[in-house]
């Protein structure tokens, strides 16, 4: 038989225990979309569909151990960062990146959870700005994150193109930049993919839900597993929109918790095998 063609995707993140969000929720969306899903643990949350009441970073060595462990062995073709946490973590993976340079890096700036609570502590942003953006191949802020990272109060939705070329320009114009408009209001959920030359916004209808706990995650880890397996930019992301927006519209067949729940990540299997 000849090499699987089947690509092996890392995400480098945080553990949410509720599955929501997180390296849970990211092994759930590489697996659902067809790849082998790897994970380096980089914190540990104390975490519910409500809350964040803990943070508990990994410590950058054993962070360190993991990542050369795994790129030891095994082919990494994609590679997704989402909660990193402390400074000296970052530092860590962005040296890790530097020595195995894998084909992709799609970098999720979390800095806040939906409940509101920050993910990120302030002193490590200016780290996070000068030194992780310029080495993702991809980076997928929301509006809040970008209104943080551009040093502005906040984002209107006609200016969502001119802050994706600010962000372009912020990572010295090597990271292709996923602008997501979710916290707009409208019928549609508007999002805008800049690389540098070409804008392309992708719109879906609006689901009116609570759940969307982890979307962010989600979509950065669809984003990653979509890239692996085409190489392509523009239709990586025109199908990790389309996975996300039947995830949230599926949303409402789970149960879990009494905040803001998870999307259906698994919906396409699900009903794939429904009445087996």
């Amino acid at each position: 038989m000849g090499k699987s063609t089947i690509k092996n995707v890392l995400t480098i993140a945080g553990v949410d225990p509720s599955g929501g969000a997180g390296v849970l929720a990211d092994v759930k969306v590489m697996s659902a979309l067809g790849t082998y899903a790897c994970a380096v643990i980089a914190a540990l949350t104390a975490q519910n569909t409500r809350t964040v009441s803990g943070v508990l970073p990994v410590p950058a060595q054993f962070v360190a151990q993991q990542l050369e462990t795994l790129f030891e062995d095994v082919r990494i073709d994609a590679v997704k960062i989402g909660m990193l946490g402390a400074t000296d973590i970052m530092q860590t993976v962005a040296e890790s990146l530097c020595r195995h340079r894998p084909r992709w890096v799609v970098l999720d700036t979390v800095m806040v959870a939906k409940s509101g609570d920050r993910l990120m502590p302030d002193e490590s942003v200016d780290f996070f700005r000068e030194h992780l953006l310029p080495l993702a191949d991809l980076i997928t802020p929301n509006l809040p994150e970008a209104a943080v990272l551009l040093g502005k109060k906040d984002i209107a939705a006609a200016e969502m193109k001119q802050a994706a070329a600010e962000l372009f320009a912020l990572c010295e114009g090597r990271s292709a930049v996923y602008l997501k408009g979710g916290h707009l209001d409208g019928k549609n959920a508007c999002d805008v993919l800049y690389d540098g030359k070409t804008f392309v916004e992708f719109d879906s209808p609006r689901v009116q839900t609570k759940n969307t706990h982890g979307t962010g995650c989600s979509l950065s880890s669809a984003l990653a597993a979509c890239l692996a397996k085409t190489d392509n930019l523009e239709l990586a992301a025109k199908m990790a929109k389309e996975y996300i927006s039947e995830a949230i519209a599926a949303s409402s067949a789970l149960d879990v918790g009494s905040g803001h729940g998870p999307i259906h990540h698994f919906v396409r299997l699900w009903q794939a095998t429904r009445g087996c």
